[in-house]
């Protein structure tokens, strides 16, 4: 292959990479961020696409760690299987986030679409190599593992509050906050996950669930325009309830 021949054909795999990540909605703030332009295709060369329908599982708890994912499009939730059966939901995952990040040789949750979703999945031996060349993507990933860590902890300090109202009152104002970086219609907050696996989220029962965002309307702090759509008309009011003050990495940045 000639000189020229060959400049065309990197030049042909850059733009393949550039005309996908531009019609990603999470393009800047995902892994995909740590790359320069140029460089996008050595990602696009060991990616995969993965597309889930709703309630679709994607790993199970225990499953041996082969792949690492960043999820482009809708909703995951994670969640452990109880020994009487139930299961305890840890967490959703929101576009731009990554999956896998601080497990070890196994998956120590399951892992089911909300709603249909599109991932892009890594092995992870050839990521391992290619944060070897690419020392940015590898303090991406560090980075993103802190903000993971670092939501699981608030999640375990919402958890722990004893009032259920607190309870959703810090699950809302996180969600807020988290969402408050993705394309959204004002300050209305997609509630893409039913009252039921909020409810396995917060440790309450569904009823107990529903009573407290009626509370929270008639007390004129959120509107709720349908069942999977909120509006958060008071968030310092939300924080007095929660019992927090609103740490500056919560903070909602949305207009």
């Amino acid at each position: 292959m000639g000189a020229a021949a060959g400049f065309r054909s990197s030049l042909a795999l850059v733009r393949k990479a550039c005309a996908a990540c531009g019609a990603c909605n999470v393009r800047h703030q995902a892994l995909c961020a740590a790359m320069a332009e140029e460089d996008l295709h050595r990602l696009d060369d060991i990616m995969s696409p993965v597309v889930l329908q709703p309630n679709q599982t994607l790993l199970r708890q225990g499953d041996p760690c082969r792949k690492v994912y960043c999820l482009a499009s809708g909703m995951l939730r994670l969640f452990i299987d109880l020994p009487d059966g139930r299961r305890q939901i840890t967490g959703f995952l929101l576009p731009g986030d990554y999956l896998g990040l601080v497990d070890d040789d196994v998956h120590s949750q399951s892992t089911e679409a909300v709603v249909a979703s599109k991932l892009c999945a890594f092995p992870i031996r050839q990521m391992e190599l290619l944060m070897d060349e690419f020392p940015s993507l590898r303090e991406r990933l560090h980075r993103m593992t802190r903000t993971a860590l670092r939501q699981a902890h608030d999640s375990q300090l919402m958890l722990g509050r004893l009032a259920p109202l607190e309870k959703l009152a810090s699950f809302l104002l996180m969600l807020d906050a988290r969402a408050s970086h993705q394309p959204r219609r004002g300050r209305l907050l997609q509630l893409a996950m039913s009252r039921t696996d909020i409810a396995d989220h917060l440790g309450l029962t569904i009823e107990t669930v529903s009573r407290c965002f009626t509370r929270l309307k008639m007390q004129g702090l959120i509107c709720l325009p349908d069942a999977h759509l909120v509006e958060i008309l008071r968030e310092d009011r939300l924080a007095d309830i929660a019992g927090i003050g609103i740490p500056e990495h919560l903070q909602s940045t949305a207009c």
